[in-house]
């Protein structure tokens, strides 16, 4: 039986498919990940080459999953499958989705501790601590699994609740509030660092280039933050693509959301980094810089305590908007092949995922010697699975799926009219650029 998509319903306007799909790409790494990298990769240098990335990667992996998501209507698995089938190519090619559902739904079980943490964060630094330093403000609320567990749980729900609710009403209602929202915090923020930060430092570190910084390791990171931030190879993208109205054209919607995705994430460091030099403080990687170095300036600055909680519902509105495209994929399926209601679907996934966070939420604490896989304790395990094997995996295997296996004819026909040049420097680099880059991002991230 053809099991169609129609009953999820599909996005309401051209722009609700491209504030999805930005709100999927805008992640907690894209906030905190691109602007270190770049500034410690050689600032403009590594912002050239990861604009090239994007191009020659990430917008013809992406187009790719549109083109298998829209014209087939369905989830991931099934998307796949017919696309295949109608290919003359194996069914077998449905566990690319599999893979990508898979870690989705990996990615969301730890990435939802992380958001809950952000959304502790509004409340702490709403109240100056006089008493805790930052870092041991932040070692105080990972210590703690009940509080990392509730938080956990408030993230969760709000998750459940939105794709429960469906296409229309849910991810595409929630996205045109949330994304405006955090356009409009971040440029809140941006203008704030301008008057009271170190911008002209901070606009040196982001974007003046210094090419003796640049080796393969910059490439690689360049790479695979470009992959990754376009949230490529999980499947949602191919969700999305399968609610997308039929008249929306998709290279030039596909190079709408990556310049976006880019815009935040520059926006972003420029919110970010002014503040970190204006009080001298040390603009680290990963979690610590937000969660110690921004509360430590928060508590210095003046007002800190009202530009506090706006930076971090900005983070939360990030996290949100990315966490809703990780469950439905795997919603979506569910529910089209008819074993649950997509309530139900929502909620066994949701329930799952959060079973599996409690791994995570413990791994601060009391797991933190508990290692799941040689070396690594339960949060870098998942990581390690689904960022670092899954996503590459299920991103190269889609480049080589559209490059070597689906028939042209239907690739035409979903892309609809496109400059012969284009499409031939698309087929190009889906062909042998972007597999031969994945699989390069791939052999670095597990050896």
């Amino acid at each position: 039986m053809e099991k169609q998509l129609k009953s999820h319903g599909a996005w309401i306007g051209k722009w609700t498919f491209i504030l999805a799909a930005t709100g999927s790409a805008v992640g907690l790494g894209n906030i905190w990940g691109f602007p270190y990298k770049a500034g410690t990769n050689g600032g403009g240098a590594f912002v050239l080459i990861y604009l090239l990335c994007i191009i020659i990667i990430g917008v013809p992996i992406m187009i790719s999953e549109i083109i298998i998501g829209r014209r087939a209507g369905n989830s991931p698995i099934n998307a796949m499958k017919k696309t295949a089938i109608d290919s003359n190519s194996s069914h077998l090619w449905k566990l690319v989705g599999w893979s990508g559902i898979t870690a989705g739904i990996l990615i969301l079980s730890f990435y939802s501790v992380i958001a809950g943490i952000c959304l502790n964060y509004i409340f702490i630094s709403a109240t100056s601590s006089e008493i805790l330093s930052s870092s041991e403000q932040f070692g105080a609320v990972i210590e703690s699994p009940l509080n990392l567990i509730f938080w956990h749980t408030v993230f969760m729900l709000l998750t459940f609740l939105i794709v429960s609710a469906g296409v229309k009403n849910g991810i595409g209602r929630m996205v045109k509030i949330l994304m405006p929202m955090l356009g409009f915090l971040l440029i809140f923020m941006v203008t704030y660092a301008m008057f009271n930060g170190a911008f002209v430092k901070a606009l040196n570190f982001l974007f003046a280039p210094d090419f003796s910084n640049v080796t393969s390791e910059t490439f690689l990171s360049a790479m695979g933050q470009a992959f990754f931030s376009l949230s490529l190879g999980m499947g949602s993208i191919m969700a999305y693509g399968a609610y997308m109205p039929k008249d929306q054209k998709v290279v030039p919607t596909s190079f709408t959301v990556a310049s976006l995705d880019t815009l935040v994430a520059m926006l972003a460091g420029l919110a970010i980094f002014p503040i970190i030099f204006a009080f001298n403080l040390e603009p680290n990687s990963g979690p610590g810089l937000v969660f110690v170095s921004m509360l430590s300036a928060f508590n210095q600055m003046q007002f800190g305590q009202l530009i506090g909680p706006v930076f971090f519902v900005l983070l939360s509105i990030a996290a949100l908007s990315s966490s809703i495209s990780l469950l439905e994929p795997g919603v979506a399926y569910l529910s089209e092949e008819g074993y649950l209601s997509r309530k139900n679907s929502a909620f066994a996934i949701s329930f799952f995922a959060w079973l599996l966070g409690l791994g995570t939420a413990l791994s601060f604490n009391v797991l933190s010697d508990f290692n799941l896989t040689p070396d690594r304790n339960f949060l870098d395990s998942m990581d390690f699975i689904a960022n670092q094997i899954l996503l590459p995996l299920g991103g190269m295997m889609i480049a080589i799926f559209v490059g070597w296996f689906v028939k042209k004819d239907l690739i035409i026909n979903e892309i609809g009219y496109v400059n012969p040049v284009i499409y031939n420097l698309w087929r190009f680099f889906i062909k042998f650029i972007a597999p031969t880059s994945v699989a390069l991002i791939f052999i670095s991230q597990v050896l």
